[in-house]
This record gives structure tokens, C-alpha cells and sequence, in this order.
């Protein structure tokens, strides 16, 4: 009899005390982008409900082989799953794929949806970009954009990219590289602006970039339709202003918080996903919604 209480106890002790779940989001340039926070708390939501830990890793650079170098070090570490952008396949791929030949469980998210697959994730969390920049451009052209600028602040990031592309589909467009200061990107948007004064459009790849874009159209006096991608405070004053025109949410909390869900359903579930890619946008933000969405964002001042 006192073996089985024995027994027991081990049983109950041992599993009560079993280490929680740890999982590692990695992602690029957090430090510069008010998009990432809100990614970030999403993950920590998601871990936090499933009882899980959660380390969020990022190089304010935005350097690939230094976000290359972080995976590594997460994969050392041996984590329940890892989460990760993919914005540059080719110099972060090798990282991964070493990640999942060590067993761990990574899900992709943000940028990289057509790479995913290609270097071992389960699955992608995040919008189709080409798409999304499509339904830019055409919503842009039934407003009356004509000739564009897109501003692109991280050139190395497929994403952006596609967003460009896709929105020039639609409107005859041309990339610059904005980079991601806020003071540099308003210079060169107001050089681009004085050189071509037939420019009517901008399409603002990030939140930020669209708040000095703005301060771009301000300085030249020029008369602009801008659109712009992801939520801020100041991408949402800017809508509400008429200064914007609309911004296309990729719901950059749903992007945190799922593949964290996901990936405790894996571990948990004998290897079942719950499906293949989860879409988190494209979604339309003009004036019609600006205020709800903020409120239920979490983007209000």
C-alpha cells in the first residue's frame, strides 16, 4: 500500500512540476518600427494564456547575419518552437533549417510567406504582400493616383518588396530606399517629390515611414494621395486628419499571438496543425473604421 501512495506522489509531484513550455520569437529591426510591439505583446499574451514562457530576441540593426546569429543562439538553447520573420530567406534560411534539424518546431511569420516551406517551417503566419500592395494600388487608382513613389525603409526585405511591386500593378510606381531613419526618409521623400512634380501617389511600406512621408508632403506643399501600411497612433491621427488616405492592417498582434497558439497545439496535439497558412490580412483602414480599429488594436494616443 505505501508503494502505490509512493507511486502516486511521484506521479503528482513530477507532473505538477514539469517545466512549462518555453518558446523564442525572433524577429528584424524591432527598435525602429512601432509595428513590433505590438507583435511582441501578442506573443507574450499567447504564452502567457497556454501557461508558457516566452523570449523575444531582435537586432535593432536589422543586420540579417546578425538576425542569423540570434536563431542560432535560440537553437542552442533548445526551445519548445521558435517563431520567426523571414524578410531575407537566403541569409536566414540556413539558420532555420539548422533550427528544425535539431528538432525544434518553427513557425514563420511577418515576411517570407513564399519561403516558408522552402526552409523547413511549418507553416506561415502573416498576409500575402504582393496582394496586399495589389489592393493598394487598385484602391489608389480609383482615388485617382496616377504616378507613385513607394518607400521602402528595409531594401534587404522581400515583403516590402512585394508590397511595392504589387501595388505598381495597379499604378505606374517607382521604389525608393527610404531606409528607416524618420528624418532620413522625410528628406529623401521631399527630394523625390521636388524632382518629379508629377508625382500625385505614395505608398508607405511601413507606419513610420508613412508619419514622415507626411511631413515630406507638408514641407513640399505638394498635393498627394498617400496610403500607407500597419497601424500607429500617428498612421491613425494622420487618417483621421484626411492627411492619409487608408492603411492596409496586417494585424500584427494575430501575428504574434498565433503561431505561439499553433505551436502549443503541436507540441500537445502528437504533431497536428490546425491547418496550412494562417492569411492575417490584407484589411482595409480609412475613416469609415479608423476609430473601432484603433480601439480594438490598442493603437489609440
Amino acid at each position: 500500500m505505501k508503494k502505490i501512495l509512493l507511486g502516486i506522489f511521484i506521479t503528482i509531484f513530477f507532473a505538477g512540476g514539469a517545466l512549462a513550455e518555453r518558446y523564442v520569437m525572433v524577429t528584424h529591426t524591432a527598435g525602429t518600427d512601432p509595428f513590433w510591439p505590438v507583435v511582441q505583446k501578442g506573443g507574450e499574451d499567447a504564452a502567457k494564456a497556454i501557461g508558457a514562457d516566452f523570449e523575444y530576441m531582435f537586432h535593432p540593426s536589422g543586420d540579417m547575419a546578425e538576425m542569423a546569429k540570434l536563431i542560432v543562439a535560440a537553437t542552442a538553447t533548445q526551445p519548445d518552437g521558435m517563431v520567426v520573420s523571414l524578410p531575407d530567406p537566403d541569409a536566414l534560411g540556413p539558420a532555420i533549417q539548422d533550427a528544425v534539424a535539431a528538432g525544434i518546431p518553427v513557425i514563420t511569420m511577418n515576411s517570407g510567406l513564399e519561403s516558408s516551406k522552402k526552409v523547413g517551417a511549418l507553416m506561415h503566419v502573416g498576409q500575402p504582400e504582393f496582394l496586399a500592395g495589389q489592393k493598394a494600388g487598385e484602391r489608389a487608382a480609383a482615388e485617382g493616383a496616377t504616378n507613385a513613389i513607394c518607400l521602402n525603409q528595409e531594401s534587404f526585405n522581400t515583403a516590402l518588396v512585394d508590397r511595392c511591386e504589387g501595388y505598381g500593378t495597379a499604378v505606374k510606381t517607382k521604389m525608393i530606399d527610404s531606409t528607416n531613419d524618420p528624418a532620413e526618409i522625410q528628406t529623401r521623400t521631399a527630394a523625390a517629390l521636388q524632382a518629379d512634380p508629377s508625382v500625385d501617389a505614395i505608398l508607405a511600406a511601413g507606419p513610420h515611414v508613412c508619419d514622415a512621408a507626411a511631413k515630406a508632403i507638408a514641407e513640399v506643399g505638394a498635393s498627394i494621395h498617400l496610403a500607407c501600411f500597419d497601424l500607429s497612433p500617428a498612421v491613425m491621427d494622420l487618417i483621421n486628419s484626411g492627411q492619409a488616405a487608408f492603411t492596409i492592417d496586417q494585424q500584427q498582434r494575430l501575428q504574434g499571438y498565433m503561431p505561439i497558439i499553433v505551436l502549443h497545439l503541436y507540441n500537445t496535439n502528437a504533431g497536428m496543425l490546425p491547418g496550412d497558412n494562417i492569411p492575417s490580412g490584407p484589411g482595409f483602414v480609412d475613416k469609415s473604421n479608423a476609430s473601432a480599429v484603433a480601439s480594438q488594436a490598442g493603437v489609440n494616443r
